[in-house]
């Protein structure tokens, strides 16, 4: 007597799942790592715009 083939299923369904999971988990970590440095890159910008204007408004009045 073997092991079923219905078992052998769906062991394999766990296994394909479970690696589906860690492989769109990392995915989904890479993407908002990167949204992260960019919003990150935007907020330095607009930083360094407002220091520019503060230093422009100072030297003008």
């Amino acid at each position: 007597m073997g092991v079923p083939i219905w078992v052998i299923v769906i062991v394999g369904g766990i296994v394909i799942s479970a690696f589906m999971a860690v492989k769109t988990g990392r995915e989904e970590r890479e993407k908002e790592r990167e949204l992260i440095e960019k919003e990150g890159e935007i907020y330095m910008e607009r930083l360094e715009k407002a220091k520019e204007e503060k230093t422009e408004s100072r030297s003008f009045g």
